[in-house]
């Protein structure tokens, strides 16, 4: 039986490169695992004073990610950083205190961009908050994709072999990472 990975995408724009990028990912994914992307865009910004009786979207959500044996998150740089969405999405999971979605989670990230940085302060930025979330996460291979736009086919594929085949060893490192964490 396959893993179930959610798969959460740091940017909202339907034709995003992150989008694609994921959807290239589905195309090549392994038997072992089945990705799922959960919408974030719905959710309403955070606020604590809504964590007892929380929207139905983040419920809808916090469902979502429990009920994945896994987490992939992808996503663009914005200043550095990850998108507000992404963290908005990331906090909403997390509460309320003691109630994370998160916890326990094998998780995996891939960080994309159009420049030639690959969205490395993005990935770190993400990091750091994956292990407070307590979301043992892939170290290696680190996934950073450069000059996004160079690389998709624009019919659902990889242009390069060689993005394709490394893309692939990442996504098979990923199960034997989520096996591994799951025992």
């Amino acid at each position: 039986m396959p893993y179930t990975v959610a798969v959460l995408i740091g940017s909202l724009r339907k034709e995003s490169l992150t989008r694609q990028f994921v959807e290239a990912l589905k195309g090549i994914s392994p038997e072992g695992l089945k990705l799922e992307v959960v919408e974030i865009g719905a959710l309403p910004l955070f606020n604590a004073d809504f964590e007892a009786n929380p929207p139905a979207e983040v419920t809808a959500f916090k469902q979502a990610i429990e009920k994945s044996d896994a987490v992939l998150f992808a996503t663009p740089e914005y200043n550095r950083s990850v998108p507000g969405v992404l963290k908005n999405a990331i906090d909403w999971g997390s509460r309320p205190y003691g109630k994370s979605s998160w916890n326990g989670k094998p998780a995996a990230v891939v960080s994309i961009s159009q420049g030639v940085l690959s969205g490395f302060g993005a990935n770190h930025h993400l990091r750091q908050s994956l292990v407070f979330l307590n979301m043992p996460t892939l170290q290696q291979p680190e996934a950073y994709i450069a000059q996004v736009q160079t690389l998709l086919d624009g019919k659902g594929g990889f242009v390069k072999p060689e993005t394709k085949g490394f893309m692939e060893s990442f996504l098979k490192a990923f199960e034997g990472w989520i096996a591994k964490v799951k025992g």
